[in-house]
């Protein structure tokens, strides 16, 4: 397949014949018949190009195509027009089309351009996702990850983001709440604001509410400057209670006053200070579970489950486990300023086989070792490799080696690497490995 191509032409005869063309090309082709119907299906991570007529009812070519680089200016988009029509196609290069043909055309001068275009397109989106790579934070690492299990939570971060409603997240410990609830703030509208967390297990009970409420300056109490409780801190912003399941019982009951108010009554003060905050809790196990144990109030449980998000343990996304563990090695490496190791045999097992109870902590905590010489591993590799070049080759020796194994019999692959087929095959067309090759009589 040498790429997608979205074909935009409001003559269906026109465009049928077209998309033939192109198909038999060996382009994938996705249909519009108006500029309309193409924005609906059409979005910045679109990684083909745009043909489309120039002359259309409604909203026409050029129109399209500023729409288009507004929504990505790298887009390519190239116009048919009439011999009339060049100096709007023209004009429309300059507002950022990629190219334009002058009705009629050559069908292979339409491939040579769809080509060059699908060449740039693809360098543009490569060079985006090692810039994503290279800006790959501690809080970004656990949702990273080709599993469904980490599509579907990156799916749910984008949609809490957008909505402004208290989320109860649940999950195992060292499984990345925080990491999760920093997602979802830094992708929402208060990203510019505070993210104020707060443990709630290591709150003690004599101090809890002047830490949290905030208190006055007075004489008599010996503070002579208003202390601003950690509540207040997080006002236009987010307020993230981690182990919101442990937290004393008395300060359950303050958070209960707070999330109903949505304000803050320092001690010593005799009005209260209006809020606006958005509120996400973490429970280290099952709420619903805590409630039951007496650990949880109910009311409290009830006014945080407005919309529970569940965080996967590692277990059920084994099949990113090389790739964070990869993630985790380079940041453990360029941290401790040592020369990243090559991964061996023993290492490579234990991440397949390992079930990993205290998920991507101790995930991390196991690159740590790895990168000190703690565990065993292999002379080390060229330094001069970037980090998604390191991840690739890590990803390519893996399959490699379960491919050797089980003499390319690719459901024995599969099933080893604990990955869905389709997702092995895609590694494999990116990596350039042919399971033919490690089938016997190919060696």
């Amino acid at each position: 397949m040498n790429g997608c191509v979205a074909l935009v032409e409001d003559d269906d005869s026109f465009r049928a014949a077209l998309a033939e063309r192109l198909t038999l090309a060996e382009f994938e082709v996705l249909s519009f018949p108006s500029a309309e119907v193409a924005l609906k299906g059409l979005n910045a991570d679109f990684d083909g190009v745009v043909v489309t007529d120039l002359r259309m009812p409604g909203m026409d070519g050029r129109q399209l195509a500023e729409r288009l680089s507004a929504l990505d200016p790298d887009l390519p988009v190239v116009l048919m027009t009439g011999h009339g029509d060049v100096a709007d196609a023209v004009e429309a290069m300059k507002r950022g089309a990629y190219d334009f043909l002058t009705k009629p055309f050559a069908s292979e001068r339409l491939i040579e351009t769809l080509g060059r275009a699908l060449e740039k397109r693809a360098l543009v989106l490569d060079n985006r996702r090692l810039g994503a790579l290279a800006a790959e934070t501690e809080d970004s690492i656990p949702l990273s990850g080709e599993s469904s299990a980490s599509a579907s939570l990156r799916a749910a971060v984008r949609e809490l983001a957008a909505a402004e409603v208290d989320v109860l997240i649940e999950g195992e410990t060292g499984s990345g709440k925080e990491a999760v609830a920093r997602a979802i703030h830094a992708a929402g509208r208060r990203r510019h604001r505070p993210f104020v967390a707060v443990s709630c297990a290591a709150l003690p009970d004599e101090d809890a509410e002047a830490r949290l409420m905030g208190q006055e300056a007075s004489v008599g109490s010996g503070l002579l400057r208003r202390r601003e409780g950690r509540i207040e801190q997080s006002h236009q912003g987010t307020l993230f209670l981690d182990e919101i399941d442990l937290a004393p019982r008395a300060v359950q009951l303050m958070l209960l006053r707070v999330l109903e108010e949505r304000e803050v009554l320092p001690l010593g003060a005799s009005e209260p200070r209006a809020l606006d905050l958005r509120v996400l809790a973490a429970a280290k196990g099952d709420p619903a579970d805590a409630v039951a144990r007496g650990h949880l109030r109910e009311d409290l449980f009830w006014r945080l489950n407005v919309v529970r998000l569940r965080v996967p343990p590692l277990r059920e996304r084994r099949e990113d486990v090389p790739l964070l563990f990869a993630r985790f090695l380079a940041r453990a490496a360029a941290r401790l300023e040592r020369p990243m190791p090559a991964v061996g045999d023993a290492v490579r097992r234990r991440l397949l086989d390992h079930d990993w109870p205290g998920n991507l902590r101790e995930l991390s905590n196991y690159a740590n070792e790895v990168a000190l010489g703690l565990r065993p591993a292999a002379a080390p590799t060229a330094h001069d490799l970037g980090l998604a070049d390191r991840v690739a080759r890590y990803e390519a020796e893996l399959i490699r080696e379960a491919l050797s194994a089980h003499a390319g019999d690719m459901k024995r692959v599969t099933e080893a690497l604990r990955i869905p087929r389709k997702t092995l095959y895609d590694k494999m067309a990116r990596l350039g490995i042919q399971p033919a090759e490690h089938r016997p009589g190919r060696r």
